[in-house]
């Protein structure tokens, strides 16, 4: 009887799993969604005019406007463009700082109270000194967002390295493993999961850093849209520029998931009820 449900049971498994895989992206699209509509009924049905916050209709309409004059691709190339080289830069050298602290207690002694300290300073007190030494062009943008990219990396490879459990590197050590291995098969997997954490975090402050580095003196880019649209006083491409920040940040969320998901198949995570069924 079990040997004749089981080719059953595969099935099923699988179209609960595809479900699963579909139907989590489309259940966190229902609150946007849902507020959307509700606004949209509410400017309708004469609430309110929709002046200071335009109905999805209007911002919609100034998305395909901006699209159709090329205006949109060109500011979200160049924000896009200057959030990928901060945060490639703030990546690389937040990782190996990161890992240095956290492995030598000297050198965290030496550098890390230096390091909390600048973590507290706020980005907008940067500004005027990134244009001071690096001027108003894209290296002090690029900068900016580096910085802000940083401290989250940094903080969270530091931390993982020292939360290490020693016993896997002793079990480690047992089997004679080399350094290199050492660290392919111990360490890093040990590490990857709160790595990976780390670098959404920075991501994420990567692009709310960049809006302030596009109040220097930017010509094009998303924060330029915004700086323009409250100018002009064009509330409806403000709240398009904010809509497009908001989707390309998620993309780029969603890529680093999507990246890293192969190299953590490992673990052994709690599953809700409802994720195990």
């Amino acid at each position: 009887m079990s040997l004749a449900s089981e080719p059953a049971a595969q099935p099923s498994r699988k179209s609960k799993s595809s479900l699963s895989r579909w139907g989590s992206p489309a259940l966190g699209l229902l609150l946007p969604l849902g507020l959307a509509v509700g606004w949209e009924l509410a400017v309708r049905a004469g609430w309110s005019n929709g002046r200071l916050v335009p109905p999805p209709s209007v911002i919609y309409a100034t998305f395909a406007e901006l699209a159709k004059t090329g205006e949109l691709q060109r500011h979200a190339a160049a924000t896009l463009a200057r959030v990928v080289s901060g945060f490639g830069i703030g990546v690389i050298v937040g990782t190996v700082l990161g890992a240095i602290t956290g492995y030598s207690m000297l050198v965290r002694r030496f550098i890390d109270p230096s390091l909390q300290a600048l973590r507290a300073i706020p980005s907008i007190a940067w500004v005027p000194l990134f244009i001071l030494w690096l001027g108003i062009f894209e290296a002090s943008k690029v900068t900016l967002i580096a910085v802000g990219v940083f401290f989250p990396v940094y903080l969270g490879v530091m931390a993982a390295v020292m939360s290490v459990d020693r016993k896997i590197v002793e079990v480690g050590r047992a089997f004679r493993l080399s350094g290199f291995k050492m660290v392919r098969r111990i360490l890093l997997p040990a590490v990857l999961p709160a790595y990976i954490t780390a670098l959404r975090s920075g991501l994420g402050l990567g692009w709310m850093f960049v809006v302030a580095a596009e109040f220097m003196g930017a010509s094009e880019g998303l924060g330029f849209l915004l700086v323009d649209g409250q100018q002009l006083g064009k509330p409806a491409q403000i709240v398009a520029a904010i809509v497009a920040f908001a989707l390309i940040g998620k993309v780029t969320d969603w890529l680093i998931v999507g990246i890293s998901t192969p190299f953590l198949r490992w673990e052994d995570r709690f599953k809700s009820p409802a994720a195990q069924d």
